[in-house]
């Protein structure tokens, strides 16, 4: 592979990486069940990587998460303790990286943000809570510096501080909120690993979310460990395939009144699933998308269900 088209590549999966790890997800006992990752969805590919080049990267991303937490297990949802719940959400981001073509003692440097917006659907089990859903701007995400290192000629690392601001819809009354009212602070890290004889990538991704205290509800989320990996085998036609996968456990017990009615139980989620990607051009503008689906296939004390993301991104010099 060209490395000028290397390049393109990496240059389009930084932003994707950058605002994949933004999405939503379900960390019990997280408040309300719905925590800030899904299962398998925060690795990218090249994630490791940050292009020394100067360019402009925009994105569009969309997941549609469809899960449950069964009758037996209560979570809070706000001022109240209740059990069983069902999730139906669709999270869309608009998010812009600015790689700073800028080369430091061999570190090379980008910057992130995004806005997005989610509907909502959520219900209890045999109605014990009104449904509730709705459309809403979620929080805003943005990671001031990401930096990424060369180990190797085929091995890269990349770090990063990603901020989650409470600038979403919140209220403590409803069931469905996209905002979490809580600032989200996560030090992240990837790897990348090439195999350019073979076409394969293995990367790594790496991060833990610290929460701070929701002051309407005075409930603390406990840290939670997010672990996402892909393998995926590339083709001469922009092609690709592979599988992704993730683990999600939450370190400690959450803090509250109605989290110690819960005795903090920590949850954890598995999840594993197939990968498609496609990298080239339209005209001139480099371009690609990748789509996924990620199955949880073992979850305790949050809730399991399956995850299919679509994205897109373009580069401009």
């Amino acid at each position: 592979m060209k490395k000028s088209r290397l390049i393109r590549r990496i240059s389009n999966s930084l932003l994707l990486t950058s605002c994949v790890a933004c999405l939503p997800q379900k960390s019990s006992a997280t408040e309300t069940g719905v925590g800030r990752p899904i299962t398998g969805q925060q690795v990218t590919p090249y994630a490791g990587i940050v292009p020394n080049t100067d360019e402009w990267i925009v994105s569009w991303a969309t997941i549609y998460y469809d899960g449950s937490l069964s009758a037996s297990k209560r979570i809070s949802t706000g001022d109240e303790v209740t059990a069983g719940l069902n999730y139906q959400v669709i999270y869309t981001i608009a998010n812009l990286v600015k790689t700073w073509g800028v080369t430091l003692g061999g570190w090379n440097f980008a910057s992130s943000i995004g806005v997005p917006v989610q509907y909502s659907n959520a219900s209890s089990f045999n109605g014990l809570l009104r449904p509730d859903h709705g459309t809403q701007f979620a929080d805003m995400f943005f990671a001031p510096v990401i930096a990424g290192y060369r180990l190797s000629p085929t091995d890269f690392t990349a770090f990063s501080l990603q901020i989650y601001a409470p600038t979403g819809a919140y209220n403590p009354n409803r069931l469905a909120n996209a905002g979490q009212n809580t600032w989200t602070f996560t030090p992240n890290i990837a790897y990348t690993k090439l195999f350019p004889k073979h076409g394969i990538e293995l990367t790594v991704n790496y991060g833990v979310e610290f929460y701070t205290t929701n002051g309407d509800t005075n409930y603390h989320n406990a840290p939670v460990s997010v672990l996402d990996v892909l393998a995926l085998k590339r083709f001469k036609s922009g092609w690709s395939a592979g599988i992704v996968g993730g683990w999600i456990q939450q370190l400690g017990n959450d803090t509250g009144p109605t989290a110690d009615l819960l005795d903090g139980a920590k949850g954890y989620s598995v999840g594993a699933g197939p990968m498609v990607g496609w990298a080239g051009k339209i005209g001139t503008t480099p371009v690609s998308a990748n789509l996924r689906w990620v199955n949880e296939f073992a979850s305790h004390a949050r809730p399991g269900g399956n995850a299919v993301q679509l994205s897109l991104s373009a580069t401009f010099e």
